[in-house]
């Protein structure tokens, strides 16, 4: 924009033009995973060596078995980057899909079964369309990175069976809704505060993995 002033009265001059100096663009910088495993190495480790234990107790002797021990692993190193950052790199999410996707392959080959392999693939895009649409509804509940997560969690879960998949999405919903009202109860949040949510649907997975085998659905 261009102003006039007067000087002295005499003459009119023109000002220079003001330029607005460009705002610098807003950039995430790239969550340090190792940095921060490295400094919660032994809760990693003993989480670990405790979910990959339940896994194999759970799964057993099955082809299925490596996607479900990969899922383990990386299911454990999000939670704790999830807790620290509040933050779910895709740098670790996205691969998860290619794991998945091969490994459950692999046993679908092996059983000579492809049923568990297409209800895994239809499971996989049902809970990423219910995180996707409740994360539209309400940015604030959900980022973008537990719409993700929910993908590879359906992946496996439906895997197992519909069961599964019902009782492991619903238990996250459950379990973080249980630990805010704890939190709340005794202070240690607000009710504007923000709880991480991976970790839940993390846990809630495992706790659908292990409700696999009850009666209901199909």
């Amino acid at each position: 924009m261009t102003q006039m002033r007067f000087r002295s009265g005499r003459r009119r001059t023109q000002a220079p033009e003001a330029h607005t100096p460009a705002r610098p663009q807003r950039t995430r910088e790239p969550v340090p995973i190792g940095v921060i495993c490295r400094r919660n190495a032994v809760p990693v480790a003993v989480a670990a060596v405790l979910v990959e234990a339940l896994l194999v107790r759970r799964i057993g002797a099955d082809p299925a078995l490596p996607a479900f021990l990969v899922l383990g692993a990386v299911g454990v190193v999000l939670a704790t980057v999830d807790l620290a950052t509040k933050r779910l790199p895709d740098a670790l999410v996205l691969p998860s899909y290619v794991a998945g996707l091969v490994l459950l392959g692999l046993a679908a080959a092996i059983e000579g079964d492809s049923a568990p392999l297409l209800r895994a693939v239809l499971g996989m895009v049902a809970l990423f369309g219910l995180y996707l649409l409740l994360a539209l509804i309400n940015p604030a509940g959900l980022g973008f990175g537990d719409v993700k997560l929910a993908g590879v969690l359906g992946l496996h879960l439906a895997w197992l069976s519909w069961n599964a998949l019902l009782a492991g999405a619903l238990a996250g919903f459950l379990l973080v809704a249980l630990v805010g009202l704890v939190l709340l109860a005794v202070r240690r949040v607000g009710r504007s505060s923000e709880l991480p949510f991976g970790p839940f649907m993390l846990v809630g997975a495992l706790v659908g993995i292990y409700a696999e085998g009850l009666p209901g659905l199909v």
